[in-house]
């Protein structure tokens, strides 16, 4: 006993090691210096403050409150939690008690064993078992367990990074729909004196029924585009109210006066591949998900070696009741056992190999992982500088265009220049005003999805509720990973 006891410290399988990386030093699209990366991670915490709208903040702060999904990813957290306490418990012995009355009639016409009659019979029972971790399974089992639970914690960080970009995207998606519908709006009362112009002129005889045909349709165009934005600012308004954990319509009194859609900040963050890695809670779930299948490579190894556990019994059993605590009605048994698979088919060294293949599988979507992360920066680094130049653009066009549209009505009021020229350049200035407004969108939604790539939003909120349980150790390192 003695020499099994010996060989508790032992632990099968093999040890994890995180991956090393082969990290390039910066980001090819935006290099960045040490104290622009320290500010930069300081930002990205609440990196939604950056777009200075109180409506958004307060949104955000309602988000995190009332979030089903939040909540669903809290009581899963939990669940892991309990769960890795349950597997710990496995390096404890396990104690049950139990007792037993009876009466019974005994045949007095047998000889052998002599009969004896009515008889009673009353037992204690108290059994313990305690399973010897020899060779480290309910370790490996509880190692696996812990990683669990720290892949809960990331997977709850994703979901509330995921949250806020969802709720800063719909925000700036509806803002964006009210500023194209103001436009649009605009522009139909624009077209309707157009066309209030061209039929006072056919009137006069100085314009053609053509001339005020295509005013008319112009203006129908223009009128039928409002229908789809204000059907956009609604399902926008639904959208954000259930991403609050609300029902769809509680919103759409709050939100539906218009203001201008929030304007993106004025620096893009600054950031290194390394800083992503450690910010990224979904990079970091998948190296948890790699933790555990190595640790099941023990588990699997385990299995296939003797297994060892130490049983005891102690039973008092006697028929006068007053007699049942006394020495002579103890029995006892104290033993040792030990089990070896001899033959399973190959089952178990197929477990094997499958947890060998598992772990495998894990270490390469970890790898693939991070690949994924450092592309989304990259892809999203490239967005906001592309689409800054083309807003850029669209503002020169908005200007030229108004400027056009005003010298060619001056010219037509002064007989210089037809009709169809104005209709063309108010057309122009719409749909310059119009694309505008979706690049301004674009941009803002290119920064969010920057931040989102960067893994900032979860830093700066409590999310890992305390267990309820005993987590042991193991937990509370998993907690603070």
């Amino acid at each position: 006993m003695l020499g099994v006891a010996a060989l508790a410290g032992c632990t099968v399988g093999p040890n994890f090691r995180s991956p090393k990386l082969d990290l390039p030093a910066q980001f090819t699209e935006r290099p960045a210096t040490p104290a622009d990366i320290a500010l930069s991670n300081a930002e990205l915490t609440r990196w939604w403050t950056s777009f200075n709208d109180p409506t958004l903040d307060r949104l955000i702060d309602q988000a995190i409150a009332g979030s089903l999904n939040l909540q669903a990813a809290r009581q899963r957290l939990l669940q892991a939690r309990e769960e890795r306490i349950e597997t710990a418990a496995g390096d404890y012995p396990s104690v049950d008690f139990g007792g037993e009355v009876a009466r019974s009639r005994a045949s007095t016409t047998v000889q052998y064993p002599p009969g004896f009659g009515n008889y009673h019979f009353y037992e204690l029972g108290f059994d313990a078992s305690w399973e010897l971790d020899v060779f480290g399974e309910n370790r490996r089992e509880t190692e696996e367990a812990t990683a669990r639970v720290g892949a809960s914690i990331a997977d709850r960080r994703a979901v509330l990074i995921s949250l806020l970009s969802e709720v800063a995207a719909d925000y700036a998606a509806l803002r964006a729909a009210q500023a194209r519908l103001a436009i649009a709006e605009d522009n139909v009362r624009t077209a309707q004196q157009v066309v209030s112009l061209a039929a006072q002129e056919e009137s006069q005889g100085v314009g053609t029924t053509l001339e005020t045909i295509q005013a008319r349709a112009q203006l129908e165009q223009t009128q039928s585009t409002l229908p789809a934005l204000r059907a956009q600012i609604a399902v926008m308004a639904h959208a954000i109210a259930v991403l609050l954990g609300r029902y769809p319509g509680e919103l759409e009194a709050m939100l539906d006066r218009p203001q201008r859609l929030m304007l993106p900040p004025s620096t893009i963050p600054d950031t290194i591949p390394s800083e992503v890695i450690a910010n990224r809670p979904d990079v970091h779930e998948a190296l948890l998900q790699y933790a555990g299948a190595n640790a099941e490579i023990g588990v699997q190894t385990a299995e296939e070696l003797p297994h060892f556990s130490i049983p005891l019994s102690i039973t008092p059993t006697t028929s006068p009741i007053g007699e049942l605590f006394e020495g002579a009605s103890l029995t006892y048994s104290l033993a040792l056992s030990a089990t070896q698979h001899i033959y399973q088919g190959g089952r178990l060294n197929a477990r094997l190999r499958a947890a060998r293949d598992a772990a495998e599988v894990a270490r390469l979507n970890y790898k693939e992982q991070v690949l994924a992360a450092l592309q989304q920066v990259e892809d999203a680094l490239v967005r906001v500088q592309t689409e800054r130049e083309t807003n850029r653009s669209l503002v020169l066009s908005v200007r030229d265009a108004r400027t056009a549209l005003s010298q060619s009505s001056r010219l037509y009021n002064a007989g210089l220049t037809d009709f169809l020229t104005v209709l063309t350049d108010e057309r122009t200035v719409f749909s310059s005003r119009d694309a505008l407004a979706e690049s301004d969108l674009a941009l803002v939604d290119d920064f969010i999805s920057l931040y989102k790539a960067l893994g900032g939003g979860w830093q700066t909120i409590e999310l890992d509720p305390p267990s309820p349980g005993n987590a042991h150790a193991g937990t509370r390192a998993a907690r603070s990973s």
